[in-house]
């Protein structure tokens, strides 16, 4: 089975316009599929920006079949790409910080809700996720998705990894200064948890935060296998499923896990 080719759009796109952020991510799929990626992922909120006002997010949001999706499905179906967007979904009366999975042939393949809110800002604009694990098949890798701050939570990754996750899509919007977690943690967690990590992040100032950039695509080995630097860039990487096997094969982690202790966790 051929590696799975990653492109990271590390871009934090124009604040409050849609329209010209899917322009971007068509320019993006356009690159990524002559690079001959099987994947494109965007950072947290890339359809709308993330540092806008509260009454703005929820004028923006879409539902996860909404105008905004069909366009990206289109774009995915254009040019032979799946696609991960952030965007914020409406659903009813609620507003959720979401990430969507659009498959090359342009189909929905999976849509997350971001479980765990970082900070006033998040926990006023959105309501939070129920749903740890979502998860598809592309390109021969069971993938899942997380928000940013969810990937903090080890328990969380854990679970994928129980699930069978084996590249596990992170769209982020982390800010200074934080950046030891694109740095350090996101490489441990692809370690512990014999799993691939694609962790995107915006870049530069918005609103009152400072974006690191960073983005990278963590290996089950514990190597980096991409990683961009603070400016705007498309970046690739590759999830190799034989690389994945023979690491799974050498580390015990999973294997000796011993559950029946870990009752007072939960």
């Amino acid at each position: 089975m051929p590696p799975l080719r990653t492109a990271l759009l590390q871009s934090s796109g124009r604040l409050g316009d849609t329209a010209e952020n899917l322009k971007a991510l068509e320019e993006a799929a356009s690159r990524a599929a002559q690079s001959g990626a099987g994947l494109l992922v965007t950072s947290e909120m890339f359809l709308t920006g993330y540092a806008l006002e509260i009454e703005d997010i929820a004028a923006l949001a879409e539902p996860a079949d909404g105008m905004s999706a069909r366009a990206i499905g289109e774009i995915a179906r254009r040019h032979g790409v799946a696609v991960l967007y952030g965007y914020p979904e409406r659903s009813g009366e609620a507003v959720y910080n979401a990430a969507q999975l659009i498959g090359p042939d342009g189909e929905r393949l999976a849509n997350y809700r971001k479980t765990h809110l970082f900070g006033c800002f998040e926990q006023d604009a959105f309501t939070p996720g129920d749903t740890t694990v979502v998860q598809a098949d592309l390109g021969g890798l069971r993938i899942g998705i997380m928000i940013c701050y969810d990937v903090e939570f080890p328990e969380n990754v854990r679970a994928h990894a129980l699930a069978g996750t084996d590249l596990l899509l992170v769209p982020t919007a982390q800010m200074h200064p934080f950046q030891f977690v694109a740095e350090q943690l996101v490489p441990v967690r692809a370690f512990e948890n014999q799993m691939y990590i694609a962790y995107v992040n915006r870049t530069g100032p918005e609103g009152e935060f400072e974006f690191v950039g960073l983005s990278c695509l963590a290996s089950p080995d514990g190597v980096t296998r991409t990683r961009a630097g603070r400016g705007e860039e498309l970046v690739f990487g590759e999830a190799d499923p034989e690389l994945l096997q023979a690491s799974r094969t050498a580390n015990p982690y999973l294997r000796d896990r011993r559950p029946g202790l870990y009752a007072s966790l939960v």
